[in-house]
């Protein structure tokens, strides 16, 4: 398990699923598009559209592309 990154803040915070662990596919808020106050990701930086990200749970880095903002 990686250790949690540095640049890691709860103030900066996305609402995406992990593609590790989903540990968001059977709560009720998610899956009704609202804010989770467990199932949230570090939002690390961004570049336009593109999401660095860090699941608090697995630990887990990933990027993502979400069609919105500045491409």
């Amino acid at each position: 398990m990686l250790p949690l990154d540095p640049s890691a803040d709860m103030g900066r915070r996305a609402w995406v699923t992990c593609p590790r662990c989903e540990d968001d596919r059977d709560c009720g808020t998610c899956l009704a598009g609202r804010n989770c106050r467990d199932h949230w990701r570090y939002l690390l930086s961004n570049s336009g559209n593109l999401l660095h990200l860090q699941c608090p749970n697995c630990t887990h880095l990933w990027s993502e592309q979400t069609g919105f903002g500045a491409g």
